[in-house]
This record gives structure tokens, sequence and C-alpha cells, in this order.
């Protein structure tokens, strides 16, 4: 037997098949269905990502303290991570683009571009502050250093665009990481 799945995800209409199966077909003790296939490899999927996201966020804060020897500097680019996912979250809700495996490890890809943004701009205001310049004033200063940061976020926007708007074959795991890359490219640098 198949079953399709067109314009939904899968997690949520195989849970849905799941309960229609079970209320309509009872089955003989000792019997029980087993859902396989993709669905288990999201679960599998899923269930690595709820390990590695907090494993990979506590990691970020150690090198973060370890580099610049303060929570408060760790707390702030940490900060930077936590808004990081507003504009993949937005540029898949306008897209209509399901959350998947695909599209969750372009939201870990976008936790190393959000710390190299924190740490570019707070290494640079440190630096303005250390030849004198007050935290407000280094902050003023430091529009010098978004160009790089501007640069990296255009080649991410402009390398994954042709992704993020395919359709054709294969696109199916491709274009939400795509999708995520370039709405949050486009979000940190505006």
């Amino acid at each position: 037997m198949k079953y399709g799945v067109r314009d939904r995800d899968l997690g949520g209409a195989v849970e849905e098949a799941i309960a229609t199966v079970n209320k309509a077909v009872p089955l003989p003790k000792g019997y029980h269905f087993e859902w396989a296939g993709e669905y288990q490899s999201k679960q599998r999927a899923d269930k690595r990502l709820a390990m590695i996201v907090p494993m990979t966020v506590l990691l970020i804060a150690v090198i973060l303290y370890s580099m610049f020897k303060s929570f408060k500097w760790a707390g702030l680019i940490l900060v930077n991570v936590a808004l990081a996912p507003v504009g993949g979250s937005l540029a898949l809700l306008v897209t209509h683009t399901n959350i998947s495996v695909s599209s969750s490890v372009g939201f870990l890809a976008l936790f190393g571009v959000s710390v190299q943004t924190g740490v570019i701009m707070l290494e640079y205001i440190n630096q303005m502050r250390a030849g004198g310049h007050t935290v407000e004033s280094a902050a003023i200063e430091e529009q010098s250093a978004i160009a790089p940061i501007m640069m990296t976020m255009l080649v991410a926007t402009l390398g994954l665009l042709p992704a993020s708007l395919s359709h054709g074959i294969g696109s199916d795991s491709q274009r939400p990481f795509a999708i995520v890359i370039v709405g949050a490219s486009w979000s940190i640098s505006s």
C-alpha cells in the first residue's frame, strides 16, 4: 500500500494516518502496525537533532567564553544565535515550506554564521575600546566592520538562491536548507 504526501509535512501526515488507522482497524491481541520508511528515518533524525542542537549551542558557548574570557560577551553573541532563526523561519513561512531535517540542518548552519557575525563585530568593538573609545563610540564606529559581514551574507545568499528557488527533481532535500540560509542571511544583513 502507498500513501502520498503533498503540500504537508511528512511527520504530521503520517501521524494523522496512524491515528486514523488505529481507530478504524482493530487488531487482534498480540498484533501491531509498524510504520517505517521515510517516517521512521525522520523520527531517527529528529532524535539526533534533539541531541545535537543543545550540544552545539553548549560547545559554541564554551568556545566563546574561552575566546573572550567573559560570560557577558559570550552571552551577547548567544543572543545573536538565538535571533538568527527568525529570518529562516519567516522564509519558510512565506514560501509555505514545512520544517524538515534539511531545514533543521540549515538552522544549525545559521548558528555558525551568526556566531561569525557576532565575533567579528564584538572583536572590532573591543579593539576600538582598547584604543580609548567608549563603548558607545566603539559601537557607532564598528559600522566599518559591517563590510565583511555583508560580503559573507551576499555570498551565502547568491550561492544558495538557485537552490532555494528550484522545484525540480531532488529539490525537496536541498530547497528547505537553502531557503533557511537565504532568508536568514537576508534578515541578518538588513
